[in-house]
């Protein structure tokens, strides 16, 4: 297995990645050795050097030719993204995200039980109902601080928080960013041959939501229950969403937000709703129109880099599928993993590993799909099992993994006073709670679909 270009591909990929090397460049190097491997590019050199660089390089145009082909795939699923982008950079540009937080932060005073719950609701909202992702957590978490301090809260318990509403409503809910994660699912499990609906995908990955609450009940009532002194000497930031009113900028986003999330659900396209919504904004005037370039600059920033790791993550798949390198291991995977059983616990460790080296699991879908899904139907996996596996093997690890948006996005906001590890905070506590449940759910999902 290690002549396999698709092993030796993928090893290069997560070594490269946990080696902090520039993900982009690890996903378009790992390709390159794959095609270079799959068109036997070094065999030109036992003809003498000259021939062996004109197989070489011939064999390199060959897997670019391939990969850029293969990213069209991904094309609808970058544009959601950088208009998504866009869409939050309009939100932070306005005050109807502090508007909302200081209305719901009168309650969060009142309570220390359900303080971390409300955060993770709170948190959920910025992936479904009003996109704009990690862009909130600066406005809310640092004000919050010095209320969190005086009630003893163990800032562990709100990094689960946090990154539960990051992760389990695209894992489980066919909207927003949910929208764009399932319609990965549907389009990579297609180009392997299992052809499904936006429904049925949503019928299942709810069992991955769900997993990810028994971990969060678990971390905030029982594990991070205890009280944890803080010191409150610094304090990051004062909140001053007191005296700040709707106006008709806030309305008009406001409406553009409700345009986007009724589009996307009734066309269950993501780039339309994003689209009408940001139009419906600027024609309302929730964006000034000379800040239009602006607010498209602020959303390409945002999301740009995202957007193109899934094109070429959906290249790298293409290579991968047609380097010949996928049934040999497929039927060496299926020899190993003893049956069912086996099979499942073997491919989620691997998306497990995958994610956690690439930090995205959205990116991880093409990847992983080239290969699950040919190996779950050499198993018998029925194909919402097939489902359940590979949205959960691309989940694992989005929680846990140092280079996630899931988990940065958290830190920011708690480490605002210095008083929260990134790692030890966040990182381990997120892996634990959230890894290990999706694991288990995902292994019994599968067996019993």
């Amino acid at each position: 297995m290690l002549t396999n270009p698709v092993v030796v591909s993928i090893l290069v990929m997560t070594a490269l990645c946990l080696f902090k090397f520039n993900i982009l460049l690890s996903i378009l190097v790992s390709a390159l050795i794959a095609g270079v491997m799959y068109k036997h590019g070094f065999s030109g050199f036992e003809s003498g050097i000259l021939e062996g660089f004109k197989v070489f390089f011939g064999s390199l145009g060959d897997t670019t030719a391939t990969l850029i082909k293969g990213m069209q795939g991904n094309l609808e699923t970058s544009l959601s993204y950088i208009l998504l982008g866009a869409l939050a950079a309009v939100i932070a540009n306005t005050n109807l995200t502090a508007i909302l937080i200081n209305k719901i932060s009168k309650t969060l005073s009142d309570t220390r039980t359900y303080f971390a719950l409300i955060i993770a609701a709170i948190a959920c909202f910025s992936q479904n109902l009003i996109p704009v992702h990690i862009a909130f957590i600066p406005i809310l978490i640092p004000p919050l601080l010095s209320l969190m301090n005086r009630l003893n809260i163990d800032r562990r318990a709100i990094a689960t928080a946090l990154t539960f509403g990051l992760e389990a409503p695209y894992v489980s809910l066919s909207v927003g960013f949910g929208l764009i994660f399932h319609g990965i699912i549907k389009k990579e499990l297609a180009n392997n041959g299992v052809n499904v609906e936006i429904s049925d995908i949503g019928s299942v990955m709810w069992i991955g939501g769900a997993s990810m609450f028994i971990g969060l009940l678990l971390a905030v009532f029982v594990f991070y229950a205890k009280p944890r002194k803080y010191k409150d000497d610094v304090v990051a930031a004062t909140f001053s969403g007191e005296n700040l009113t709707m106006s008709k900028k806030e309305w008009a986003v406001l409406g553009g937000a409700i345009v986007a999330f009724s589009v996307q659900l009734y066309t269950e396209s993501m780039p339309l709703g994003a689209l009408l919504g940001l139009l419906t904004m600027i024609i309302f005037g929730g964006i000034e129109y000379k800040k239009v370039d602006k607010m498209m600059d602020n959303g390409l920033a945002m999301m740009g880099f995202i957007a193109f790791i899934m094109l070429v993550a959906a290249g790298y798949g293409s290579v991968l599928r047609e380097s010949g390198g996928i049934e040999e291991l497929v039927s060496f995977a299926s020899t190993i993993a003893g049956g069912k059983l086996g099979g499942a616990f073997l491919m989620l460790i691997i998306g497990l590993l995958v994610t956690m080296g690439i930090g995205t699991s959205f990116g991880t879908i093409p990847i992983i799909a080239a290969i699950y899904v040919p190996l779950s139907l050499s198993l018998g996996f029925s194909p919402a099992a097939i489902i359940l596996l590979v949205g959960i093997a691309a989940a694992l690890g989005d929680a846990g993994s140092p280079a996630s948006d899931s988990t940065l996005g958290p830190t920011s906001g708690l480490n605002a006073d210095g008083q929260h590890n990134h790692i030890y905070d966040t990182c381990v506590p997120t892996f634990l709670f959230f890894n290990i449940p999706l694991m288990i759910g995902g292994i019994i999902g599968a067996m019993i679909l």
